[in-house]
């Protein structure tokens, strides 16, 4: 078993939670309400410039040229196709990009703003790890489904899922399974940490837009 599995394998009942939930099946089958994706989309949209800090951050601290040039790449994705996405969205959906940051939200951009200040690649990729992984698991079974539904439902399935997505999680995951033999147990145990909050983090966030985020207007 890899460091991944394993890190994946310490937080099953989240995970699982997480990957197989009433947000995502309902977005997956067009059933999910549209106040309920727009303010989904409201609150997500705030984590994309921590998310490219993030990124950029462990692309700089990378071993090397190779480790990075995947990363780079991710990056460019992130501010181009997948910020449109977010911007085409909600202009369809009528509602501003701009919107007041819920709770789950700020816990999980203060995570990804510690990590990327801890100075520290296995940390970064931590959460990186669990932000891209846990959205190729739960998008990928219905990767089929996506040319029938909106396009704000059915390209957010499409970004996190085939054969391109799946090389980046297997990118991110292989650089943190690299370094994993690398760390002492202090760090390994701090990764660990990161790891399981990450994925306590997501669980919470899919249950809070399934709830339903207010809807800024």
């Amino acid at each position: 078993m890899t460091a991944t599995e394993a890190l994946k394998s310490s937080v099953a009942d989240d995970w699982a939670a997480a990957t197989t939930h009433a947000f995502t099946n309902s977005l997956a089958d067009g059933s999910l309400d549209t106040a309920k994706m727009a303010g989904y989309l409201q609150q997500d949209y705030h984590f994309i410039e921590g998310f490219v800090r993030l990124l950029a951050s462990a692309v700089a601290h990378a071993p090397t040229l190779a480790d990075a040039v995947p990363g780079a790449q991710f990056l460019g994705l992130i501010c181009g196709p997948e910020n449109t996405y977010f911007l085409r969205s909600m202009e369809a959906l009528n509602v501003p990009s701009t919107s007041p940051a819920m709770p789950e939200t700020i816990a999980f951009q203060k995570l990804m703003d510690e990590a990327r200040h801890s100075g520290r690649y296995e940390i970064m990729l931590s959460v990186l790890v669990v932000a891209e992984w846990i959205y190729l698991d739960w998008a990928t079974p219905f990767e089929d489904r996506a040319g029938d539904l909106p396009f704000w439902l059915g390209e957010w399935i499409t970004l996190h899922s085939g054969d391109g997505f799946a090389g980046v999680v297997a990118y991110l995951r292989g650089q943190l399974d690299a370094v994993w033999d690398q760390l002492d147990a202090t760090a390994q145990d701090d990764v660990r940490h990161t790891f399981q909050t990450a994925v306590a983090l997501e669980r919470a966030f899919f249950d809070a837009a399934w709830r339903g985020f207010p809807v800024a207007k």
